[in-house]
């Protein structure tokens, strides 16, 4: 790879000749503000260069707003454009061989920015890091290779991993369970479940012996064991509502408002960014409700509100993860892995529950 000098923008000194310079890769990496205006800008604005005695650097723009300055209308600092070109042209590099293996400094390289101002601006509009981000690549390539029905070492070379330690280590959490596993389909595994009427129809609760694995809502029971069969076809399956009756008492006691919170162990893959969206799920307190504009600005990634939402539906455990407190913008019900009309539900038993406390 054909090494590029990119300069790192780490004293004031470098800041304003870049200032000077109008250096648009130094956007991004930090922003100046100007005394004399209350005004805070790109290193590469236009506007007419301001004295250096009057400028004041800070590395992002809430740092500048909650100092008192304003943005520029001109270079329009709170937006993302650059930044994002940028990124694009990051994911496209890793997107281009998913199985090779590229340190920060050489992506940087790639893309002609400092490492610093890349794994900043990456984490920021991405949700993970470009670390992060190889890994779910490389774990991708693995679950193709799996169903097309490679042998595991075969499979695990041809994702990138540079040894078959290195992939039990980091795969499990992508996959939900080793890849032997899961190119079994869960064979050797024992997943116990059992079914329940609710208010809001039926529920299947389901564990290995590790946690929950699903909480799954429906019209009809047998159904819902239909297409846990699916998921876990290899798996040994057993009904056994003795052993699952503790749980199956928790969404109970859940639905009726004498708890706030189902509070399982639970056994689910996730991504990197899906396990961030769930737990910021987990902090919304009980009886309140969050847009996915807000849950992604509170990750720290103002973008990524339609990644926030796939998080949310691809939830396998209804109520441990509560996903129906997540709401439109605009106030709307949305989606619901189980039906909106079982979110409207939910939504309204918990304001009335907690009217009811407020009551009391």
């Amino acid at each position: 790879m054909k090494t590029v000098s990119n300069p790192v923008f780490s004293s004031d000194e470098n800041r304003w000749q870049a200032v000077c310079d109008r250096d648009q890769r130094a956007d991004g990496a930090f922003f100046f503000a100007v005394r004399t205006t209350g005004v805070f800008c790109r290193p590469s604005c236009a506007s007419r260069a301001p004295r250096r005695e009057n400028v004041e650097f800070f590395p992002t723009t809430d740092a500048a707003e909650q100092a008192g300055y304003r943005p520029c209308k001109r270079c329009q600092p709170t937006s993302l454009p650059r930044e994002l070109a940028i990124v694009e042209r990051a994911c496209k590099v890793l997107d281009a061989d998913p199985q090779q293996r590229l340190t920060l400094a050489q992506l940087s390289e790639a893309v002609h920015v400092s490492p610093f101002h890349l794994q900043r601006l990456f984490s920021r509009i991405v949700g993970i890091s470009p670390r992060q981000y190889q890994a779910a690549q490389r774990a991708g390539v693995l679950r193709d290779a799996l169903q097309r029905g490679r042998d595991v070492t075969r499979a695990t070379h041809d994702a990138g991993f540079g040894s078959p330690s290195r992939m039990y280590e980091a795969v499990p959490a992508e996959l939900g369970m080793t890849p032997s596993e899961y190119k079994r389909q869960g064979a050797g595994l024992t997943v116990r479940y059992a079914t329940a009427d609710t208010p809001l129809g039926a529920v299947l609760v389901a564990a290995t012996d590790k946690g929950v694995c699903k909480i799954a809502f429906g019209d009809d029971a047998s159904a819902l064991v239909e297409q846990l069969a699916a998921d876990f076809a290899q798996a040994k399956r057993v009904d056994d509502a003795a052993k699952m009756e503790p749980f199956i008492a928790q969404v109970r006691a859940y639905l009726q408002g004498t708890r706030e919170r189902v509070d399982l162990p639970l056994d689910i893959g996730a991504t990197a960014f899906q396990r961030r969206v769930w737990d910021a799920l987990r902090r919304i307190p009980y009886g309140q409700t969050r847009s996915y504009t807000e849950i992604a600005e509170a990750l720290g990634s103002p973008r990524a509100v339609r990644a926030v939402a796939n998080a949310c539906a691809s939830n396998p455990v209804a109520l441990a993860i509560p996903c129906h407190r997540v709401i439109g913008k605009d106030g709307a019900i949305a989606g619901y892995r189980w039906g909106a009309p079982r979110k409207e539900v939910l939504l309204e038993t918990e304001r009335a529950h907690r009217e009811s406390d407020k009551v009391a």
